[in-house]
Order: C-alpha cells, then structure tokens, then sequence
C-alpha cells in the first residue's frame, strides 16, 4: 500500500510514518499544506491519502477542503481525515460524494496503533470509517420522524458498528451474537431505510451509513 500525507505538525507527521512503515505501509510524500496534497496525490497517485483538518494558514479547514478536492478530481480516491475535534459537519461534507473509501477519525485514535492501522486499511480497500464519537453525537440529535426512528436499539447497534467500518464478523464479535444474527439485523435496516434488496450489498451498506449520518440517499 502507498500512501500520502497532508500534516501540518512535523512531529506527528513523522510518527505516522513510522507507525505505517512498521505495518509494511509504504508513505511515498508528506507535506505540511492543503494546496501540497493535491500535487502529491497527482504524482503519486497512492492508495489512501491521510489528511489534517487544520494545516495553514488560517488553520480552519483548508485540509478538508483540499480533501475534497481530490475527491472531486479524482474519484475514488481514499481519504482518512485525522481532527483533533468531534466536528460533525467535516464527517458529513467528507461523505457528500460517496462513502466509499473515506474515513474520519479524531487524532487520539492514532495511539491505538492496531485499530488505526485497521482502519488504514479498510479505507484503503474502499471501506467507510467513522469514529465513535461523532457517530455518537448524530445519533444523541436524531430529531422526531427521522426515517431511523423506525430501528430497534439492537440495529442502531449494528448500524453505528457499519458506519465504523466493521464487517459482518467484527458486528457480531462486537455484540456477542452469531453473523446469522447480524446478517438478519442488517436485513432489517435495509428494509426499514427502504434500500432495495436488488441493489448490490456493499452499495446498501454505503447506503445505510450516508442515512445514519443524515445525508439525503437519492
């Protein structure tokens, strides 16, 4: 896997790239700016980009909006954008296109070397990854005839461990339940959140996390 990073703060920067090389994860550029990071993912062309909310100069969301840019010009890309803030609004500008191969995690989550460098790889093979606390904060100011009103609190469960980016296996490892149980609780969420069952599975699953995270499905 090759990757590139938009970091502003020299120290983390250089840490990640040593927590990836540790995993077998070739970083191939780093820099310090939004602007940079479309250059590098030009040149590079990697497999996931690893983006900082806040880089200069004014230090508000030039590394969201430079992720962004690389979504528009090159779709399909992988993003995971690290914040040092819950700020829901980036979770679900980042997603606006498709979730697909996007990831948003606060930076604490770098610590825990093994979930992070899983969550590293999961966006890179087109997986959605959202941290825990921003899921937990859209779900605490879900208003009344919300279309996820309708889910028990069982498949709220699942349907937050989806939007973490978990397989069907990990759901279930989560709750304590079989994949048999899982399958059927996903079933249900796809029934209530009105995804069709002729769809493809993965395009439900993407379908079911834009819903989760209040974005209009089409």
């Amino acid at each position: 896997m090759r990757v590139v990073i938009a970091e502003d703060s020299v120290l983390l920067r250089e840490g990640l790239v040593r927590l990836l090389d540790d995993a077998g994860i070739d970083t191939v550029a780093t820099v310090g700016d939004g602007p940079g990071l479309l250059g590098i993912v030009d040149e590079h062309e990697p497999d996931l980009a690893i983006v900082d909310v806040r880089m200069p100069p004014s230090f508000t969301d030039e590394g969201l909006r430079a992720a962004l840019a690389v979504r528009e010009r090159r779709p399909g890309t992988p993003i995971l954008v690290l914040s040092q803030y819950v700020e829901e609004r980036y979770a679900t500008d980042l997603i606006g296109g498709g979730a697909e191969g996007v990831g948003y995690l606060l930076k604490e989550r770098v610590a825990d070397v093994a979930d992070f460098i899983d969550a590293v790889r999961r966006i890179a093979e087109g997986g959605t990854v959202i941290d825990p606390e921003v899921i937990g904060q859209l779900l605490g100011r879900r208003r009344n005839g919300d279309p996820l009103e309708a889910l028990t609190p069982r498949e709220r469960e699942v349907l937050a461990l989806m939007a973490q980016g978990r397989a069907n296996a990990a759901i279930a490892a989560d709750l304590v339940v079989t994949e048999g149980a899982v399958e059927k609780h996903i079933s249900n969420i796809f029934m209530k959140l009105g995804l069709q069952a002729s769809a493809h599975g993965g395009h439900r699953r993407v379908m079911a996390v834009l819903a989760y995270l209040g974005r209009d499905t089409g």
